[in-house]
């Protein structure tokens, strides 16, 4: 625990599902609903400071969620990534893309290409996601 680390200090999102290792969290992002981060709860920094086996446990986590993601909300691709250049507490951000979304097909933290643009997931595909979440096994 860093209490100068914003992701060991607060919860980064609405928590979908966590365990003793993990939380998946459902980010605030402005025009894109759907958009979900993968936290390590232990503060750490790089993937590869992480033993081979919770790099695995990791990642077959933000598989699960992708997979959640691609049957619930049907985006046209997903993006998945691990800076932690803002924020050194290791965590996956889970994007769904959508072809009418306001920087596709480029990076979200570009430019936007279409500034107006908004990105339309119903209510249902949302709650549709949380369950699909929450019955991830631990």
């Amino acid at each position: 625990m860093n209490s100068d680390c914003v992701l060991c200090s607060d919860s980064g999102g609405e928590i979908l599902w966590q365990d003793d290792f993990c939380r998946v969290v459902l980010a605030d992002e402005a025009g894109y609903p759907g958009f979900c981060r993968v936290i390590l709860k232990q503060h750490t920094a790089e993937f590869s400071d992480l033993n081979t086996e919770d790099r695995q446990r990791l990642m077959q986590l933000v598989f699960a969620v992708e997979s959640a993601m691609r049957s619930t909300l049907q985006p046209d691709k997903v993006n998945l990534a691990s800076l932690g250049n803002m924020v050194p507490h290791l965590h996956w951000h889970v994007i769904p893309r959508f072809k009418d979304d306001r920087h596709f097909p480029a990076p979200i933290w570009a430019e936007a290409v279409k500034p107006d643009a908004e990105t339309r997931v119903s209510a249902k595909q949302l709650l549709a996601l949380r369950i699909a979440l929450q019955a991830i096994q631990r």
